[in-house]
């Protein structure tokens, strides 16, 4: 948004929050003890019909909860990859579609039980990106 209209509708002099940001949910905040391992963007294609129509692409961050289990998903990257690519093909041909918005909700519930499948210690999955788009 350019900075005119931000000024015509009075965004321009709000105070911006400072200090840790708060997980929905009501997770901790960051700085006290929050352990959180990255994982490189996935994009699995969305196939309908037998026809390639799109790809979904998404980017996660999981919170492994402590640091002993944070060392050991890193060390174990290789693995939740997989899984996180085969639930995400799994999505992609059950429930994406490039013509309308990715249900995140259920995109994170899926994703979030593979990769309890694959290490049960993790807490939860953090989906930080996602869309779906035509090819």
């Amino acid at each position: 948004m350019r900075r005119e209209t931000l000024v015509a509708l009075g965004l321009a002099a709000l105070p911006l929050p400072v200090g840790g940001a708060q997980a929905s949910g009501g997770g901790a905040v960051a700085g006290e003890g929050l352990q959180l391992v990255p994982m490189e963007e996935v994009t699995v294609p969305i196939v309908d019909a037998d026809r390639v129509n799109g790809a979904l692409r998404f980017k996660l961050v999981i919170d492994a909860g402590t640091a002993e289990v944070a060392a050991k998903l890193k060390s174990e990257m290789p693995v939740l990859r997989a899984a996180t690519v085969a639930a995400g093909l799994d999505f992609a041909r059950l429930n994406a579609s490039a013509l309308r918005a990715v249900d995140a909700q259920r995109l994170d519930h899926d994703l979030t039980a593979a990769l309890k499948a694959a290490e049960p210690d993790l807490v939860r999955v953090l989906i930080v990106e996602v869309d779906a788009r035509t090819s």
